[in-house]
């Protein structure tokens, strides 16, 4: 039997211009881009001696890409304190990583045009692996200054306690 939202009247997909993200329980500043979130499992082929000349497939391991965050540059030190975690030159032998609280669970959230909260995942154990505080400077461009992070991550899921939005309509005064 099929399955019907609670939000039937919905034919159009969400737009992917209104989001957050959140980790340590706060949301990020200005983050204004993230990469996509992409999982690959291997493929593992096999076939027994009895069968003929075709192969069968099976799933090997799954690989889960990182993830870009990119915003403008700020006085916001939150992509730069996290990437120091993981490397902070001249912090001293022995004490370049912090290995107690270099990894972060952090959550993305979807919102629709209404600004509701539509969709959400939960990315685990995610590390800055590279970090951009400046990006090339041109005197003569007219651009906003971008700083990102890539995080690498174990794996994605789908917060399925985020439910779809019942959305408002706008009534014409009286």
């Amino acid at each position: 039997m099929a399955q019907f939202s609670v939000n039937a009247q919905r034919f159009d997909p969400y737009k992917n211009f209104k989001f957050r993200v959140k980790w340590d329980g706060k949301y990020v500043a200005g983050v204004s881009k993230v990469g996509a979130l992409k999982r690959t499992t291997e493929v593992v082929k096999h076939r027994e001696g009895g069968d003929p000349s075709s192969s069968r497939k099976s799933p090997g391991r799954t690989e889960y890409e990182a993830i870009s965050l990119e915003r403008g540059v700020t006085h916001d030190k939150e992509f730069e304190q996290w990437a120091n975690k993981v490397w902070n030159f001249g912090s001293g032998l022995g004490a370049e990583v912090s290995l107690k609280d270099f990894r972060k669970d952090i959550i993305i959230e979807l919102y629709n045009e209404s600004g509701q909260l539509a969709v959400a995942y939960k990315l685990f154990r995610c590390w800055v692996s590279e970090f951009q505080a400046l990006p090339d400077l041109d005197a003569n461009a007219n651009a906003v200054a971008i700083q990102h992070i890539k995080l690498e991550n174990e794996g994605w899921e789908r917060d399925y306690e985020v439910a779809e939005p019942a959305e408002e309509t706008f009534t014409e005064p009286q």
